[in-house]
């Protein structure tokens, strides 16, 4: 009975949250939600959602917004800046920027510097219930270069350009002056990450173009970027720019605001003020139809909502896999846990301590080989994921090497071998169970294929996806299939490694199957967790990075921390259930890669 209601569990969560975000997301049905695919003028298919407020109709056009995520994020990462621009009466297109979500990938010949904004802007622009005169542009990261090209290219149809930790006169925005035609916002957070990259120019050789009296760039921490040049530049000042005072008159389209939000620049996501910021300007420059304090905020509880939808998620795969097992195919596949001493505490605590410490340390090391040794290609097409996969593989070799190591030193003395590790099933010999293996297979594509059916119908009835932030679930579409199957191996490898560490040398004899869970969730997280600790830490501190070239990966190390989580208690479930690493390996490799390969961005087009 106990089994039976953690999966009915899992699925009222995943139900239960999807509806909630759903009528958020719809301002509980005053905001229709379409999916939409749109051909480019390439011919490229560009996905978007449509947000249709009540008041928005042919007869009374309604002001609009085009809004698109930063780089490899997506439509929905922005949801909070469209949930509230809707629900104050503007129309609103979310675009999945070009080779992210469900676009297609632009081609590196003829770039679209726009990547899919313009193409966004003109279907926008078409809309009989739009007001063509009253179209605003919001952008984040790289979205907000990607929006601000559009602009630039096509003033005549936009009033309005807001960018989110975001900036001007990069090779893919282009210049902003004081002169340009329509009204300009830049809402920079205090602890951006990103604000070298954004707001320090270079020349060929990356030196900084701007340099104090010492020869130091002008910009050395977020909130400098009033000394910044070409935002000077854009206000049309000298002097430092003062942040939250209005620079000219949004009746002529001349009018400059720069906001500073104290947090992050993922952080703009999950920031009220952030948010507000957005939704003031545009007030300002572009009146709501529908006009609503700054402080009327519910885009939260859609993030609550589709985060229940992915603890409901994780929940089912747990509970799915222990129904299976307990049937008449696969029961079978049950084993008790071999017999094996494991390691006293204090080598306990030694090996638990590399072993958690080891992949934080080589993460910024090896993704920087994986850039070099596997370039976008055909074959590897998502660079950030073949980055990974290159630190997993070389993660797992060093843990085979330790573990192999450990065996010969201690382990075989304790009587362990493959039986006790988990490698066979066979007590008389060390020979593989073909049959074994095999089921164990069906076993795990049977657990994750039917998590995939859940997160298929999760979109398919709530148009949305289970999510906290940049933790992000999305369903596997055909067409990155042989991406998911290219990328599959090397991570089944990795966790195959990773499992002979956990259950092998860090066997927690005596231990309940619920701490086990625990002590492995932990160590598969902690480091990347301290890893993640100090950055954000000393940025908050210092307004500056403790890895200041790892602006980026450190925020990509935030999803780090539940996966590594996850699949240590994935493993940890699978290996007591059936005796055997094979079944929890692959059980995380197949969801693991599929995170992964749906949720990222393709840089090769073919």
């Amino acid at each position: 009975m106990k089994r039976k209601w953690l999966l009915i569990l899992s699925l009222v969560l995943v139900v239960a949250g999807g509806y909630l975000a759903s009528a958020v997301q719809s301002d509980y049905g005053h905001v229709r939600v379409s999916d939409l695919r749109i051909a480019g003028q390439d011919g490229k298919i560009l996905s978007a959602l449509l947000y249709v407020p009540e008041n928005a109709t042919d007869k009374t056009p309604a002001p609009a917004v085009l809004t698109m995520h930063g780089y490899i994020n997506t439509r929905e990462t922005h949801s909070g800046f469209n949930i509230e621009f809707a629900r104050r009466g503007y129309v609103v297109l979310a675009l999945d920027m070009a080779g992210h979500g469900y676009s297609d990938p632009r081609a590196f010949v003829n770039y679209d510097l726009t990547r899919g904004a313009q193409d966004g802007l003109y279907y926008l622009a078409s809309l009989p219930f739009v007001d063509r005169t009253n179209i605003a542009t919001h952008g984040h990261s790289m979205g907000g270069w990607s929006t601000l090209r559009a602009a630039n290219d096509n003033p005549d149809l936009v009033k309005t350009v807001i960018l989110q930790g975001s900036s001007s006169e990069t090779y893919l925005s282009g210049e902003v002056t004081a002169e340009s035609p329509f009204n300009f916002a830049v809402n920079f957070s205090r602890y951006d990450e990103f604000w070298d990259l954004m707001w320090n120019d270079k020349d060929a050789a990356g030196k900084p173009i701007a340099v104090d009296a010492t020869g130091a760039p002008l910009v050395k921490k977020p909130s400098d970027i009033v000394k910044a040049p070409k935002l000077k530049k854009i206000f049309g000042v000298t002097e430092d720019v003062v942040p939250f005072s209005m620079y000219g008159d949004p009746a002529n389209e001349t009018a400059r605001m720069l906001y500073i939000s104290d947090t992050t620049h993922p952080g703009d996501h999950l920031s009220k003020e952030a948010i507000g910021y957005s939704i003031s300007f545009l007030n300002e420059t572009i009146p709501a139809p529908k006009p609503l304090p700054v402080s009327n905020q519910i885009w939260h509880l859609k993030e609550f909502g589709t985060l229940v939808t992915l603890v409901g998620i994780f929940l089912f795969l747990f509970a799915i896999g222990e129904r299976l097992l307990d049937s008449a195919y696969f029961q079978s596949l049950r084993q008790p846990a071999p017999e094996h001493p494991g390691s006293s505490r204090a080598a306990w605590w030694v090996g638990a301590l590399i072993a958690t410490a080891i992949p934080a340390a080589t993460l910024f090391k090896f993704k920087g080989w994986g850039g070099v040794w596997v370039p976008a290609s055909a074959t590897f097409p998502q660079a950030i994921t073949s980055q990974l996969m290159i630190w997993a593989v070389l993660n797992g070799l060093i843990a085979l090497a330790l573990f192999i190591g450990w065996h010969y030193l201690a382990g075989a003395k304790q009587g362990g071998g493959a039986l006790q590790y988990g490698l066979s099933t066979d007590r008389s010999r060390f020979a593989l169970d073909w049959g074994h293996v095999g089921k164990a297979l069906l076993l795990a594509v049977s657990v994750v294929g039917m998590a995939q059916v859940l997160v298929h119908f999760v979109e398919w009835a709530f148009l949305v996806d289970p999510r906290f932030w940049v933790v992000a679930l999305k369903p596997l579409t055909a067409a990155r299939f042989g991406t998911y199957l290219t990328y599959l191996i090397p991570f089944f490898l990795f966790f195959l490694a990773s499992s002979l560490i956990m259950h092998g040398q860090l066997r927690l004899k005596g231990k309940s199957l619920g701490v086990e869970m625990a002590a492995n969730a932990l160590v598969g997280a902690l480091g990347i967790t301290v890893l993640v600790a100090l950055q954000v830490g000393h940025l908050f501190a210092t307004e500056t990075l403790m890895f200041p070239r790892e602006s980026l990966w450190g925020i990509i190390a935030y999803q780090f921390i539940p996966l590594t989580a996850l699949a240590g208690a994935l493993s940890t479930f699978f290996f007591r259930k059936t005796g055997s690493v094979y079944a929890g390996a692959m059980v995380n490799a197949l969801f693991i890669t599929w995170y992964i390969v749906a949720g990222q961005a393709i840089h090769f087009a073919g």
